[in-house]
């Protein structure tokens, strides 16, 4: 049976959407996915503990290197379950963000991904804080315990006014406010379409050395290939730059792929070099299901399997 896409937020009000959102994923959700966490829904917690032989599909950064260099095999750290998790997502919700062409725009998306995030943590005394960037404003919610508390951040998200045209949101500067002052090691979440500039790669980078990172990239189908549609005229949002194109070529299609292939492996290869786990949302799919496959694989992982 199909599972309902996230609510669409230009159509309903704040409170319904949080209402909806939070049926869905517990209903969906709990239960499947709860327990004890390991950091990273779950991951690795901030606690060393014991040494295991490492496995294919293991974290290099937890190298055991002095029972390695003892035991002539290879080891990792393992690491001690976290009892009380302190999470950061920074949200992006800038002009780019207001765009769907499948079952809802790519800003419901991030509101519903913020939504699970905040369901599947916001327990055992964990605390939940948030940066919102349009652009426009920068919204900074301090981490607090509590349903009430991740309530009124989820609230806060929903209601946050869309990104003028023409302002370009800076992802970079949001995630630069996480690293400085320094935190207590935690999760940061970053949920946004990685479009636009690459200033977002050097901070997440920082951030990937003191915390969890998982980055949630929001996509929509329009946004990887083209249909046959005739001369069609688009906007950026974010510069208001206007185009013609007629994507009654198939040569034309073929490059934006192409283009549009090349533009994700890049966003992929950083995500992998800032050492953050890699979730994909995309309007046009079923995406709690994209969320229990991630944690899935993340479990495995973290119990000693191969990620793949």
């Amino acid at each position: 049976m199909s599972l309902p896409a996230p609510p669409r937020l230009a159509d309903e009000s704040a409170e319904f959407i949080l209402r909806r959102l939070e049926l869905t994923v517990r209903r969906k959700l709990d239960g499947l996915l709860q327990g004890n966490h390991l950091g990273l829904l779950p991951g690795p917690g901030s606690e060393a503990g014991e040494s295991r032989i490492y496995h294919p599909g293991d974290d290099v950064r937890r190298m055991d290197w002095p029972v390695t260099a003892r035991t002539s095999v290879p080891h990792i750290r393992q690491t001690i379950v976290d009892r009380e998790l302190e999470t950061w997502v920074v949200v992006d919700l800038s002009a780019s963000l207001d765009f769907g062409t499948a079952r809802c725009e790519k800003r419901d998306l991030a509101i519903a991904g913020l939504a699970a995030i905040s369901y599947l943590t916001m327990h055992g005394g964990n605390r939940l804080g948030a940066i919102i960037t349009t652009g426009t404003q920068v919204i900074r919610i301090p981490a607090r315990p509590g349903r009430a508390a991740g309530n009124r951040l989820l609230r806060i998200a929903a209601t946050t006014e869309r990104a003028e045209s023409g302002r370009r949101g800076d992802l970079g500067a949001a995630l630069e406010m996480l690293r400085r002052p320094p935190r207590r090691r935690g999760l940061v979440v970053v949920i946004s379409d990685f479009l636009g500039d690459s200033s977002w790669q050097r901070p997440l980078r920082g951030l990937g050395a003191r915390h969890d990172v998982l980055a949630i990239e929001v996509v929509d189908p329009r946004e990887l290939e083209l249909p046959d549609v005739g001369l069609v005229t688009m906007v950026d949002p974010e510069t208001g730059q206007t185009i013609e194109v007629p994507t009654q070529r198939k040569d034309v299609r073929e490059r934006f792929a192409q283009a549009a292939g090349e533009q994700r492996a890049e966003i992929t290869a950083a995500l992998r070099r800032a050492g953050a786990g890699h979730l994909t949302l995309r309007t046009d799919r079923e995406w709690l299901l994209d969320i229990v496959r991630y944690v899935a694989n993340r479990r495995h992982t973290a119990s000693g399997g191969a990620s793949r």
